[in-house]
């Protein structure tokens, strides 16, 4: 692949690239096959990392406390592993290159490709927060550990790739690395899609390597999962309760829910970057306390509610089934103090720790939507898709995404709901945008967060571009 010549000073960038000739070129062939090669190893490289994060989950919160002569966890159990955890993420932070990948509270930036020397700081700073029981995603991590790792495997070659090339193979990694994370290959291209803000007629040229890469990606992940006995780690629902042809009503509460998504979102960005404003100059002590204050709100709400403190913390991808299935054990009343303690984790624990935004901001939409669906004229799955894809949109500022978490989720009855979750994501999405100051507008795609890290430009790796890095 060809790089586009630089426009003159003053005038806008010309698209001088043909995308039927360049598909037909010798150097796009090229760049399909290294994105089909790339694809195994690094989607091997995702599944172990969750493994590996899956595994620790299980061994600090149910087999140390066995261990130690305990029946169970004691509710107090996450306060002193979410120190550690903070004792651990701090130094990684303030010492490694890379600060650990970008603050989560930024939301996700294009940024390029993570720099090779970057790697160990993200992956590390990732596994422990994940593991210890903070409430972020692994969806950020793996996008930019998938893409610095297939531009690492182009230093390996020895061989100068144009720029354009190197930024598309690292789009491929991330495709590979999250490919069956959220569901759905098809998900994960859309989410990389408007997180770079690609478009145009260069939009297929460069989601089909991509594409590509995630296809393999989900059949090593799938092979991996049956091989292993592990399973995919894949995002996925079982047994939704049926849901009935939209009515007037739930068209009413899809206005109500995206407002409330949108408010509540808001809320939460303001005080989690507040919050960050407030740990980075003390990174140290800082993300300890932020570690005890997330044991802490997790101890309150297992002492009040008498459920499992587990519901507030990890990222709540595995605990969305659950808490379907075990909804009928909550009351109304106990949901809201689910979604309040959820929230407030979240929030501190994206001001300190790292990791992504989108699988707690579907835990609080799906626990919200469950709790509005005791009120009259709300049913659960309908509610329960409406909270997921409003407070999403929330978040993350990405309505085809947000809107194809919530449908896809459920099968076929998101096909049913689709028509409320469309109004609910748009009224949520719309509002975010105009409760967003203008210079606060990172979360928007393609854009640069407001005094964001610099990127790894000086450490020769592109600093932007269609698909690459984003942390979140």
């Amino acid at each position: 692949m060809s790089e586009e010549k630089a426009p003159a000073p003053g005038k806008p960038p010309a698209i001088t690239t043909d995308p039927l000739r360049l598909v037909r070129s010798r150097g796009y062939l090229m760049v399909l096959l290294i994105a089909a090669v790339l694809g195994v190893p690094i989607s091997a490289a995702a599944f172990g990392f969750l493994a590996l994060v899956n595994e620790l989950q299980s061994l600090t919160y149910t087999d140390l406390p066995k261990a130690l002569g305990f029946h169970g966890t004691p509710n107090w159990w996450p306060i002193p592993l979410l120190a550690v955890a903070g004792l651990l993420v701090g130094p990684i932070v303030r010492y490694l290159p890379g600060n650990g990948g970008h603050e989560p509270a930024k939301g996700f930036v294009a940024s390029g490709p993570t720099p090779t020397a970057e790697l160990p700081g993200v992956a590390l700073a990732a596994v422990v927060s994940l593991s210890l029981g903070a409430v972020v995603g692994p969806e950020a991590p793996l996008i930019a550990i998938g893409s610095g790792l297939a531009v690492a495997a182009l230093r390996v070659a020895r061989k100068p790739f144009p720029k354009q090339a190197r930024t598309v193979v690292g789009s491929s990694g991330s495709f590979a690395a999250i490919s069956t994370l959220l569901g759905s290959p098809l998900l994960g291209a859309f989410l990389l899609m408007e997180m770079s803000g690609l478009g145009g007629p260069m939009l297929g040229i460069v989601l089909v390597p991509g594409l590509l890469a995630s296809g393999i990606g989900a059949l090593i992940f799938t092979g991996l999962g049956s091989w292993t006995g592990l399973g995919t780690y894949s995002l996925v629902l079982p047994d939704v309760p049926h849901a009935a042809r939209p009515d007037a009503a739930e068209f009413g509460w899809a206005l109500l829910i995206g407002v409330a998504a949108a408010l509540l979102g808001y809320g939460i960005r303001w005080l989690a970057v507040h919050l960050m404003k407030l740990v980075q100059p003390r990174r140290l002590p800082a993300t300890v306390l932020a570690g005890v204050v997330v044991g802490l709100i997790a101890l309150v709400y297992a002492e009040w509610t008498g459920h499992a403190a587990s519901g507030v913390l990890y990222s709540g991808q595995s605990g969305l089934g659950s808490l379907l299935e075990n909804s009928a054990q909550y009351s109304a009343g106990g949901l809201v103090v689910l979604v309040a303690c959820k929230a407030l984790a979240y929030c501190v624990s994206m001001s300190a720790f790292r990791g992504g935004p989108i699988f707690p901001a579907m835990f609080v939409g799906a626990a919200a939507g469950i709790a509005f669906s005791h009120l009259p004229g709300l049913g659960e799955t309908a509610g329960l898709a409406m909270g997921v894809g409003a407070m999403s949109a929330a978040m993350l500022k990405f309505p085809m995404v947000s809107l194809l978490l919530a449908t896809l989720l459920l099968g076929k009855e998101g096909i049913t709901v689709m028509p409320l979750v469309i109004v609910a994501v748009v009224v949520s999405y719309v509002l975010t945008l105009r409760l967003t100051p203008p210079s606060a507008a990172g979360g928007a795609p393609g854009a640069q967060a407001s005094g964001s890290e610099p990127s790894g430009s000086a450490q020769g790796e592109p600093s932007g571009g269609e698909g690459g890095r984003s942390t979140g």
